[in-house]
């Protein structure tokens, strides 16, 4: 029997160093991943395209630490890390001479061969004020609307396919004020950063811009921005069945012969306050972080930070940067005075990021 015994106990004291062995390579082969893991989710890496000084940036570093931290007071939950950001002057290139969208128009009705000559005379005119707002910065009272409504006039019959291969067309064109930059580039890198920080950090993020919801999506598709068209949000124009003519849709019923097609009418602008609306329909939830760049974010801006059961921020880019973007001194003075006002953080372009589009791309 102490034979036995004796045995066994060798055969038990083998098997336990054999578990310590695994164990230790186990804790080897793993630290790594979970170092890099850590390592992506720290915005002092993530976050390598902003300078060391920025406010901005520091900002939001100490609020990630303060929301992810499980034992801290200002812990949120993974499904209430909701941020939401605007498209034009805050994750892509705003002006170049106009917006994306604005551009696309006048591309569509004054240089398309195949359609200039079938634009409608609203279309025309809506494309010329665009036009002249680029050459002289002149003003037009309800532009915004006459340009949602001739995108989707000029834009009708199309598919949503069809619409967007034409979008990524365009995308290809050279960007006019920029060599080395083509018009679907014109992201801003350091953005694309915070986007990915977030990501990273378990946020939900979504797009909530002025722009044409299918426009937006098309500048998203095939770009470095990592975000599925179901949290695309934008401006809406109507979408009918390819074989539906006046037929209202609740008489009209889809079937297999049926494509979904634009169906020209313009229904809403996806601006102030109308972005708090979208939000709430849309999403279902107060997002705690907001990025915008103008007044027309200023709403949504406030509804994230006001009565907020969880710790929430608002910030606000500042076009101050004239050698490397398109800026506009006093529309960023403008901006740098309302987030002093309302408690916002400034992003200020020209200070706190080291790039914008990349070294590769210079302001013509």
């Amino acid at each position: 029997m102490k034979k036995v015994s004796s045995v066994w106990r060798t055969v038990a004291i083998i098997a336990i160093c054999l578990c310590l062995a695994v164990s230790v390579l186990y804790v080897i082969a793993v630290s790594p991943k979970q170092d890099a893991k850590k390592e992506t989710a720290s915005g002092e890496t993530a976050l390598s395209l902003w300078t060391d000084s920025a406010k901005a940036k520091e900002a939001l570093t100490s609020y990630m630490e303060a929301i992810t931290d499980e034992s801290g007071a200002d812990y949120i939950p993974v499904d209430r890390r909701v941020a939401v950001f605007d498209l034009d002057g805050t994750l892509f290139c705003e002006t170049d001479p106009n917006y994306f969208d604005y551009t696309l128009l006048v591309h569509r009705v004054l240089e398309d061969p195949d359609y200039k000559d079938r634009a409608s005379a609203f279309e025309r005119e809506t494309a010329l004020k665009i036009v002249e707002q680029n050459a002289s910065g002149a003003s037009f009272v309800g532009l915004e609307v006459d340009h949602g409504q001739a995108i989707a006039s000029s834009f009708a019959g199309m598919t949503i396919d069809e619409f967007n291969a034409y979008i990524q067309e365009f995308k290809k064109l050279s960007m006019p004020s920029y060599d080395g930059m083509l018009r679907g580039e014109g992201w801003y890198k350091p953005m694309l950063q915070v986007v990915e920080y977030l990501q990273a950090n378990d946020f939900t993020v979504y797009i909530v811009s002025g722009t044409d919801r299918f426009i937006v999506r098309g500048i998203v598709d095939n770009s470095p921005l990592n975000i599925p068209m179901g949290q695309v949000i934008g401006s809406d124009e109507s979408v009918v069945a390819s074989e539906q003519a006046d037929e209202d849709g609740l008489d009209y019923v889809f079937d297999e012969n049926d494509q979904l097609v634009l169906g020209g009418e313009f229904l809403v602008k996806n601006l102030k306050m109308n972005k708090v609306a979208v939000i709430a329909q849309e999403i279902g939830v107060q997002p705690v972080l907001s990025f915008g760049n103008s007044t027309g974010d200023s709403s949504m801006a406030e509804y994230v930070v006001s009565n907020n059961p969880y710790k929430s921020l608002a910030f606000m880019l500042c076009c101050d940067d004239l050698e490397r973007e398109n800026g506009n001194v006093e529309k960023a003075n403008r901006m740098f005075k309302l987030c002093e006002e309302h408690g916002w953080v400034a992003i200020s372009m020209k200070n706190d990021w080291t790039t914008i589009y990349g070294d590769g791309v210079t302001k013509k």
